[in-house]
């Protein structure tokens, strides 16, 4: 059976008449207003018709979009942070990861991050895809990189971000996502991402640190 065709990219509005034409479940806004506008997300409250013509209410947070990096020091391991997340109380075992600034490449924002929180450079960078994460509620987008060829630089992270940077072998990574000790969903794509891209013996095209030249992605990933 053939891929379904990729939805197209819509960082704007939520579907408007016009936006999506061929699509028979597309919500057309009615209004729109500014719920929250907080540092880091903004929260709206929409009006929206339905395609069998109700009317609904659909509240969702517009947010920057973010990158996520695999890390690999070496063939078998690969960097993880300990990081405490206030929202659920508790330390949570992540691959390195942050948000984009406005306007800023993914592959830079990539390379900031990776250098930022962990000290590592990486001279050779191949894109494993990306994807939404909470599409209910969130247009969140997160760009997937495959870090290779590390050196270290010297970490500079912001204050008021406390991180425990460590390596664990990437095999180990499954066993723990297993036993739910890993349950961030982030850096379980990114596990799984991996095992494939190693598996088709990495067939996503390098990138140069500057960031120049096509990148690849996984079968089934989100489009850039």
């Amino acid at each position: 059976m053939a891929d379904p065709p990729a939805p197209a990219a819509t960082p704007g509005p939520p579907a408007k008449s016009g936006d999506a034409p061929n699509d028979a479940l597309a919500e057309v806004t009615i209004d729109s207003q500014l719920a929250y506008d907080g540092v880091l997300l903004r929260v709206l409250r929409d009006r929206v018709r339905c395609p069998d013509g109700h009317v609904a209410v659909r509240e969702y947070i517009r947010h920057p979009g973010a990158v996520m990096i695999v890390a690999m020091p070496d063939v078998q391991t690969v960097l993880l942070e300990r990081q405490y997340r206030y929202p659920l109380g508790r330390s949570f075992i992540e691959m390195p990861a942050g948000k984009l600034e406005f306007g800023e490449d993914p592959l830079a924002c990539a390379q900031r991050e990776l250098l930022e929180e962990t000290g590592y450079c990486a001279a050779r960078w191949d894109r494993l895809g990306a994807f939404h994460n909470a599409i209910g509620y969130c247009d969140e987008k997160i760009h997937v990189y495959l870090a290779r060829d590390l050196s270290y630089c010297g970490a500079s992270t912001e204050a008021g971000e406390v991180l425990e940077v460590f390596s664990a072998p990437w095999r180990e990574l499954l066993q723990w996502i297993a036993a739910g000790t890993v349950s961030d969903v982030k850096t379980i794509i990114g596990t799984y991402w991996l095992e494939r891209y190693l598996a088709q013996d990495a067939p996503a095209a390098a990138v140069g640190s500057s960031g120049q030249g096509q990148t690849g992605s996984l079968p089934g990933a989100c489009p850039s």
